[in-house]
Formats: C-alpha cells, structure tokens, sequence
C-alpha cells in the first residue's frame, strides 16, 4: 500500500515532519561546517567546537598509530602482515566492515571483512582459501572471525572466502553477520569464474553453517554496501555505493509465511521476496529525485516503494532500470545500523553528480511512518588536511551511550566521532598512521565500527594496511548538548 500525499501531509501536521529547523524533531546537528548550523559564523577553539561534550582533546600517539582522548588505550587485535590465522597465513588486509556477537564462555566474537578486489595474485595477503568455505577460487575477499577470549588472547580464523571487495555489511538479530560485495563483476571479467554483486551470510559460532557459501540472490545484485534487518516486520534494508547514475536504498519483504533464523535464508529461492527502491517526496507531495536535495536538518521525506524489474541485473544494472521521476536516489550509500526502531543510513558524501554539495548525510528511516528524516548533515570541508572538521562518514554505529559513532572515509585527516542525539559532535579517535609520505602524507579511512556485546569496548578498523582495534577508557553518557 503506498503512502499517499494526503497521508504524509497528516503525518507532517502531527510531527512537526517537512523541511524543520535543527532539534525540532531531535535532530542531529553537527559542527563545525554543518549547512544548517544554528551559531555564529567565526573562530571558536575546540570546547566552543564540540559543544563541551564528547572527551577532550585528541592526544597524538608516540607509536603513531591512533590518538585517542585523556584516559583512553587501545590494542591491536589483528594487523595484516604480522598476526596470523589459526591455519598459519598472515591476517588479511584492508579490514572493513565488523560487527560483534557474545561467544561462549565468556568471548567476543568479531566478524571482519576484507575489501578486497579482483584477482588473488593483485594482493599480498588475500583471504586464505579454506576448504569448503570458497565462493569463486579466483577472488581475493572475504571475511574472517576473531575471537577475544577473556584472558585477552586473540584467535582468527576464515569465515568466507572467494568473495569480492566485502565493504560493509550488518549483523542479523539471530546472531549472524551479512558480508556485502561492493562489486558486481560478471564471471569471464577481472579473472572472475563467478557472477559478484551479491550478499553473503557467515555464521561466527557454528564453522559448519559456513560449509558451501550460497549468494543471497534475492537480495539483488548490485555494489552492496550495508544491509540492516527490521526485527519486527522482518524487512531488510540495504544500501548501494554507486554512480552515473548515483546509487540506491533497497528494501527486502521476504515472502507470505516466512520465518527469519539462522540458515533460513539458504531455503529461499533466488527470487523470493520483493525487492524495491524508494520514491520519495516532501510535505508538498512534490517528488525528491535525490536525497542531496535536502539542506537542513530535521528535513523529513515521505516514502514509496517501487518494485526493481530485475533483481539480478542481466542486462541492466539494477539502478539504471529506472527512468526519471521514478525512484530517489543518493549519492555514495555506505554505512547502515538499525536502532530506535529503525535504520540510521549514511550518505558519505555529494559532488558535481549530485543536484547538491555536502560531505555528508546520515538519515533515519522508520519503517512505521515511512519517512526518511534527516539527522546529520556536513558541510563541504574547506580543508581536509586541518584537524578539527569531519567529512565522509562511512560505517556508522548507535553508541550505547547515545547517538552515534561514525567512521571517516574521507579526504585528509581521518576520524572516529561521535554525534549526540541534540547536535554535537565531537571526536573519539584520530588515525595517526602515515602511509603515504613525509611530504604527502596519506591516513586511510577507519572503518567496522562497532562496540562490544557489554559496551566497554569500542572496535575499529584501520583499512590501510588492515588493523583492528579494540578501544577502552572512561565510556560516558553522552550531554544532549
């Protein structure tokens, strides 16, 4: 049933839905450069900044890789190159998307992808082909599972293997991970023996449910980036980094009678389902063609959904199905985590491909009203080089200890910050690791953010050269500022 104009304009009077100023319907704000900022243009230092929430200063790390507030320490769990699997192979690189779940007796598992694209011979250390657990033999990426025992002693080992470019991904509430293929190559391009663009289920606790990967085609075929699960309708949520034309959000109803659980998704066939794209239009019932249209936060967008032609893109790819005037799209969809009864999505940034500028969106979507409403908004960042602003958000977290964490994967100086639920921001982490050069120095993004299962520690990837970390400190409830 779609959302009609008359619906959304009702549900507009009552909320205070459409084009709304900063915190009238709990926004999040974010500063500085944020394009609907409430403060004064001018020189503010770091407290005036941040609003006086968050930790403190950044202090740079002697070690040179992670700067992190007064009170806080890291570990290194995993690196590439130097830490290996329980098969004695080197842990992949480029980490990406993670989520964690409780393990038995006491452990953490983690389940980390590797960004890892086109052939094997491309990498130095690909994901291992563990026997029984390969997709195509011919492709580098995959995921592997690192388990945190309570001594602190560190064991990884491959979850899947054989699979393209794992960006992000999400966890399930039946306590399984769904790995993304941000790539959709054909078999016979790259060196690929078989199709990609598809989603992946692995299994932390039980290695034999990993056996004989199946590709979730029911779930399109596409540059996956994130999926999240609706606990309660059973919808899944799904983002797609792509452009000309810019990418799309997908919604997956699973079939009449269908019951979510671990391995349930294997019994589905290819088309099971329905899957679809929003359109989108404000409190005026005029049709959004792009969520970059909106510049202020708090904005709030009706949704429709409208059927994909063909999931699995033979011909066509699944964004260039649609003409103008049909679907919303958004330019660079990355990250997604579902909280407070719905699903947080992060457009990480907008440029000449998009009908407006930012460098950076998250958006809630809530599956009752069917509005999309926007939470966090930046502005383009001036300057990357210069600590202080935050561009390019990517995979994203609900902290519990309010709002949201949020991993940079932009230009320059790359962060973890935070955003409180009122409209703050403020830092949690800065990657202090150069792996370009003294005269041009290069940080790569951080990426797989995520907290443990109890809330004490904060996990977090160093893509380049592929590092997982594991933060402690003084955890606080967060000001609304």
């Amino acid at each position: 049933m779609s959302l009609t104009r008359r619906d959304f304009a009702r549900t507009s009077a009552i909320t205070g839905a459409g084009v709304a100023l900063a915190g009238s319907v709990g926004a999040l704000a974010t500063a500085p450069n944020a394009l609907a900022s409430t403060e004064t243009e001018g020189t503010r230092d770091s407290a005036d900044i941040h609003g006086g929430v968050g930790y403190g200063p950044l202090i740079p790390d002697p070690k040179g890789i992670l700067a992190l507030p007064a009170g806080f320490t890291y570990r290194i769990l995993t690196h590439s190159g130097k830490t290996r699997l329980e098969s004695g192979e080197f842990t992949p690189s480029n980490h990406d998307g993670t989520a964690t779940f409780a393990g038995p007796r006491g452990t953490t598992l983690l389940v980390n992808n590797h960004e890892l694209k086109g052939p094997r011979a491309n990498w130095d250390h690909p994901v291992p082909l563990t026997e029984g657990l390969v997709y195509d033999p011919a492709a580098s990426g995959g995921c592997t599972v690192v388990e945190v025992r309570p001594d602190g002693r560190v064991a990884e080992w491959v979850g899947i293997a054989g699979t393209s470019t794992n960006c992000a991904g999400g966890s399930t509430p039946w306590g399984t991970w769904l790995t993304c293929e941000e790539n959709s190559d054909r078999a016979g391009t790259n060196g690929m023996t078989k199709d990609h663009g598809y989603v992946f289920e692995v299994d932390p606790a039980d290695r034999r449910a990993n056996k004989n990967p199946k590709p979730l085609k029911f779930f399109g075929r596409y540059d996956h980036e994130a999926v999240v699960i609706d606990p309660k309708r059973g919808h899944a949520y799904l983002t797609e980094d792509a452009a000309s034309p810019n990418g799309l959000l997908f919604r997956w109803t699973p079939p009449t009678g269908f019951e979510h659980g671990r391995g349930k998704f294997r019994t589905l066939a290819d088309d099971a389902g329905v899957l679809q794209a929003p359109r989108c239009f404000d409190s005026g019932g005029t049709f959004v063609d792009d969520l970059s249209r909106a510049t202020r936060i708090g904005t709030v967008y009706g949704v429709d959904w409208v059927d994909v032609p063909d999931r699995d893109a033979k011909t066509v790819a699944v964004r260039k199905q649609f003409g103008a005037g049909e679907i919303t799209r958004a330019r660079k969809l990355e990250g997604m985590w579902w909280g407070d009864g719905g699903a947080y999505l992060v457009s990480s940034y907008a440029r000449a491909e998009s009908p407006v500028q930012h460098d950076g969106q998250v958006w809630f979507y809530d599956p009752k009203r069917r509005t999309l409403t926007l939470k966090v908004l930046l502005g383009v960042n001036p300057d990357p080089s210069v600590d202080g602003a935050f561009d390019g958000p990517d995979n994203i977290t609900v902290s519990p200890y309010g709002g949201l964490v949020l991993a940079e994967d932009g230009e320059g100086v790359s962060h973890l910050f935070g955003a409180t639920d009122r409209g703050r921001t403020y830092p949690i982490a800065r990657n202090d690791l150069n792996v370009g050069t003294e005269e041009e120095p290069e940080f790569s993004e951080f990426a797989g953010v995520t907290f443990s299962p109890d809330g004490r520690t904060l996990f977090a990837n160093i893509q380049k050269p592929g590092i997982l970390l594991a933060i402690t400190g003084p955890w606080k409830r967060q000001k609304r500022g």
